[in-house]
């Protein structure tokens, strides 16, 4: 008889196993659908197909220069572009606070580190990935692009973008070791809700929140060559 009690508890805690199986299922899921969908899209710098644009996610800066994780990225587009693999650089991040102009220290690192300005275009509206990617391909009218970011956001990054209409591929920045190596962990561990987010614009592919008129800077910079 004492043994009810327990095997009541455990009846009552079934279906509460089960739900969160289904939760946690739910939650990995697409991130697991993006690891599978973008395998093929997903290369290093020496065998990505090349494209004539590079689209460089934002990723925070600190006084006036890039976090460690965005600066990375940089290095990547500059390596690039300096490889042949891209002709153009689109900077894309967030501009919508006064002082705080993400594509325009984006830009200046590239120049420090050998990239023309005139190969540099800034998008000030890249709010998120999937605006950043909207916007390359309705504003700045890319159809072929190389997404550059850290490899645990590339999976997502490159869904988005192809989910945009471009033909995409990514290069990713691994990211770990040295003082970027907490920064990689939290986005792995953040990487899943993000991609439960993204999952709305690959199913309805919304306008971006900041639309606008044709911008014109990436086709003059690839007429330029």
């Amino acid at each position: 008889m004492k043994d009810v009690p327990l095997r009541r508890l455990r009846a009552a805690a079934l279906p509460l196993t089960v739900l969160g199986g289904l939760g946690v299922f739910a939650v990995l899921a697409p991130t697991g659908w993006a690891y599978a969908e973008t395998a093929r899209y997903r290369q290093p710098v020496e065998r990505v197909p090349a494209t004539p644009v590079a689209l460089v996610l934002g990723a925070g800066i600190w006084q006036e220069q890039p976090s460690l994780l965005l600066a990375r990225r940089l290095d990547l587009a500059a390596e690039l572009y300096r490889t042949g693999k891209v002709k153009v650089l689109l900077v894309s991040g967030d501009n919508r606070r006064h002082g705080y102009d993400e594509p325009t220290v984006m830009r200046d690192y590239l120049v420090r580190h050998g990239v023309p300005e005139g190969r540099v275009v800034r998008d000030f509206a890249g709010l998120d990935t999937w605006d950043s990617c909207a916007r390359a391909k309705r504003i700045f009218k890319v159809e072929r692009v190389t997404v550059v970011t850290q490899r645990f956001h590339l999976p997502r990054a490159v869904a988005l973008c192809r989910a945009a209409g471009m033909e995409a591929y990514g290069v990713g920045d691994d990211s770990m070791g040295g003082n970027r190596t907490e920064a990689t962990v939290g986005g792995y561990l953040r990487e899943p809700l993000a991609m439960l987010k993204a999952v709305r614009s690959l199913t309805f592919r919304p306008a971006p929140a900041v639309g606008g008129r044709d911008e014109p800077g990436v086709r003059e910079a690839l007429a330029a060559q």
